[in-house]
């Protein structure tokens, strides 16, 4: 919006207007509108989730020590859905493709997600949204954003390729198989940030920092000269996502003031979904899908710990793990959980700094 009327309309006016040309210049004032949009909505949202006793119901299947959260708002990924939503709206150019089908990515599996949040924590549903419907969005999705990247592609002869991390001049063609990959990706992206959910500002930290990282992908990506420099695909108009992705990260930072231990409220499916989906669509739009499990590579053993854990049990009857995910097993094995929340960041920041570097080792 801000793109349209200050730089598109008023800039044969004003020469000053000429800075909302600069992506580096809307992307941090997305980031800085996200924080404030969250301090802003968020006590509201909180307190009325409050009123109308929205709150969590403590699973059997965590740790006891979890029982003191019962009783916690939840559904709180309504704050992170307008905090991106609203600044990727005001700061974006709202005619670039890629930012649609991110915006398109996130609403969608926020609504998926505030279905289920509201049959669990509303309607009293213990299972929520039942799994095969829940899946069934996800790949619906993916079906939409797929077919449209397929058809209708937006990088030209690059429509079905993906680049290779470490190597300069290779490119995997999915062919056929594309709209499948962005099914699969998306699907598995969603849910395994759903499920590294689990602790007080453990999943929204570990997003804003894979977000961080996107942004910088986005950036470079779309800009001719650093992309030619580092020898890596270029896609004009996909450095718009930088906007996206700083509206994400500003988001995050202003949720967790409110979902730091204590929290005060939590996400919920509706942001957990919403933010892996749009984690797994940012994958398939800058062509990174195989530095996704590096980017996210905690939420990939977060994902893993569950498939592994439950697949031995059904095998041997046995576990791996004294609980799964496998940040309740640290718990389980004494670590409090601040410790547990601030160790799994800090293998979030090593996992985005290896996948950085891949820009440059090539």
């Amino acid at each position: 919006m801000f793109y349209y009327l200050f730089y598109e309309q008023l800039i044969r006016y004003y020469s000053f207007f000429n800075i909302f040309r600069y992506i580096t210049f809307r992307a941090t004032y997305a980031a800085v509108t996200a924080l404030l949009v969250s301090f802003v909505f968020g006590p509201i949202i909180i307190r009325k989730l409050k009123q109308l006793q929205v709150h969590e119901n403590i699973s059997v299947w965590v740790p006891r020590t979890h029982l003191s959260k019962e009783g916690t708002p939840t559904m709180g990924g309504i704050v992170i859905l307008i905090a991106t939503i609203v600044p990727t709206i005001l700061w974006a150019d709202l005619t670039n493709g890629y930012v649609l089908l991110v915006l398109l990515a996130t609403a969608w599996m926020g609504a998926v997600g505030l279905i289920d949040d509201y049959l669990k924590a509303v309607r009293r549903l213990s299972k929520g949204l039942v799994a095969k419907y829940k899946l069934a969005g996800q790949i619906a999705l993916g079906l939409v954003i797929g077919s449209i990247l397929y058809f209708h592609p937006f990088s030209g002869e690059f429509a079905t390729q993906t680049s290779v991390p470490f190597l300069k001049t290779h490119l995997i063609d999915f062919g056929w198989f594309y709209i499948p990959m962005v099914v699969l990706i998306i699907t598995a992206t969603s849910n395994a940030v759903n499920l590294t959910d689990g602790l007080d500002g453990l999943a929204i930290g570990l997003v804003g920092v894979a977000m961080a990282t996107f942004a910088g992908f986005s950036y470079v990506t779309g800009h001719a000269v650093f992309s030619r420099y580092l020898n890596i695909l270029y896609l004009p108009g996909s450095g718009e996502l930088t906007v996206f992705c700083f509206a994400v990260v500003g988001a995050s930072l202003g949720f967790l003031w409110y979902n730091a231990r204590p929290a005060e409220v939590f996400m919920g499916d509706t942001g957990a979904l919403a933010l892996g989906g749009a984690l797994g669509a940012l994958a398939v739009l800058v062509k990174k899908e195989l530095l996704l499990p590096v980017v996210g590579g905690v939420f990939v053993l977060e994902a893993l710990s569950v498939l592994i854990q439950v697949f031995c049990f059904k095998l041997r009857h046995k576990r791996v793990f004294r609980m799964a995910p496998i940040h309740h097993h640290f718990e389980l094995k004494g670590w409090e959980e601040p410790k547990v929340v601030v160790r799994f960041w800090i293998a979030g920041i090593l996992f985005a700094l290896l996948s950085l570097s891949t820009l440059k080792i090539r």
